[in-house]
């Protein structure tokens, strides 16, 4: 995430590459993205930028005609605007010929040549943001590189706010003390001063002066004499953590281009600069708010107690991701035919014997009657049950009495017969 080392570098690039170019025309925002449009239309203007913390502000400034007296069209602006820029997760300035302007181009300048150039802002997950005739954000503090001075007397006269009970590395994200530290900042100023993440920032903080006394100096080493050889060893900086936090993100922008520079993509010499944020060997656990904190040896007595580390996700190469080959089509159509059939194999249900089938609506019949039977049987008054029982056992007499006679009949005639 672009944190405030690279909204400057951010405003240094503008600056360069927008030195002596004049703009013109409408500023165009793409469709698809939901930030306001910026209605500013002017047939020659210039651009600037300048940051403060994780903002960038663009100042677009109309310039003036050499023939006097020459009226201004209708609809142009005649004063400067400013939009203010906040890089959300991915954003960034780019600077090319309309032919080549980026897929995510969110926010276009075009100016004034032929061919034509633009200005573009990019921003391919759109988390970022504009606001036309904006200002710095009045929640945000001071500068934790350019305005060091009131950036320290914010966090030192502010210790007994409620913010500071949380842990260290969560009040080092709060950009109303911090305005400017990120994720991978707070892990390498931690890092250095050998401070647990999740120790209480007031306790952290507590004996710091609001005015830094090596401000002007070198920053103050412990020094331990080895008795054998009589060379100093360079133990440590002074814990001044007020003072990495204005010193680690100035490194960032002395390493310009060959950071953090989302433009090449090149992060060599900034993963060589780091020395705990993703580093082999370092610990992760999430803070409080979901953020992943990367640290040293014991995480502190604030540390989340269900936390558990990240699981590192495995990069893919870019040949699987974009290889369009003959023979790769061939694989992938192969391989999501075979899936398929076995996907329509698992979902095809088993079919029933007929000897089972058979067995079971005998067994359905069965159990409908003998419920339809004993639905009559509640139904029916109980005088009318004692009168059909006098009628079946008046009935099975009958045919007893009925029966004798026959029986006899039968037996005289076999008799006479013999």
């Amino acid at each position: 995430m672009p944190e405030g080392p690279e909204l400057h570098l951010a405003s240094l690039y503008v600056n360069k590459m927008c030195d002596g170019v004049v703009f013109t025309g409408p500023v165009r925002k793409s469709d698809v993205s939901k930030s306001p449009d910026v209605p500013f239309t002017c047939e020659a203007y210039r651009i600037t930028a300048t940051s403060r913390g994780k903002e960038v502000k663009l100042t677009l400034t109309p310039m003036k005609s050499d023939v006097p007296k020459q009226r201004v069209k209708s609809g142009h602006a005649d004063q400067p605007m400013d939009v203010v820029f906040r890089f959300g997760m991915s954003g960034y300035f780019r600077f090319t010929t309309e032919d080549e302007l980026p897929k995510h181009a969110h926010l276009r300048f075009y100016s004034n040549e032929k061919p034509c150039r633009v200005l573009s802002y990019v921003d391919a997950r759109r988390f970022g943001s504009w606001e036309p005739n904006g200002t710095w954000q009045p929640d945000r503090g001071p500068c934790i590189m350019f305005e060091y001075k009131s950036f320290r007397e914010n966090v030192i006269s502010h210790l007994a706010d409620r913010a500071f009970d949380r842990p260290i590395c969560e009040v080092l994200l709060n950009q109303k003390y911090f305005n400017g530290i990120g994720n991978y900042l707070r892990a390498e100023i931690l890092f250095r001063l050998n401070i647990p993440p999740f120790v209480p920032a007031r306790t952290a903080l507590e004996g710091l002066e609001s005015e830094d006394l090596c401000d002007n100096e070198k920053p103050v080493k412990n020094e331990i004499t080895d008795t054998k050889t009589k060379k100093k060893k360079v133990k440590g900086e002074t814990a001044d953590l007020l003072r990495l936090c204005h010193s680690v993100p100035l490194e960032v922008v002395k390493l310009g281009g060959k950071g953090y520079d989302p433009e090449k993509a090149d992060y060599s010499d900034f993963e060589a600069w780091l020395q705990c944020y993703y580093v082999d060997g370092m610990k992760s656990l999430r803070d409080h708010n979901g953020r992943t904190m990367w640290f040293k040896g014991d995480p502190g007595p604030m540390a989340p107690k269900d936390s558990k580390s990240p699981k590192a996700k495995k990069r893919a190469k870019k040949e699987d991701d974009h290889d369009y080959t003959d023979k790769k089509k061939v694989a992938r159509s192969r391989s999501v035919s075979t899936t398929k059939k076995k996907a329509v194999k698992q979902e095809t249900p088993k079919k029933t014997p007929k000897k089972e089938k058979d067995a079971c609506q005998k067994e359905a019949g069965f159990r409908r009657r003998k419920n339809e039977k004993a639905l009559r049987e509640v139904n029916t008054p109980q005088h009318e049950k004692k009168s059909a029982a006098r009628r079946r056992k008046s009935s099975s007499a009958e045919q007893a009495v009925g029966a004798g006679p026959q029986r006899r009949s039968r037996r005289t005639t076999t008799q006479s017969a013999k």
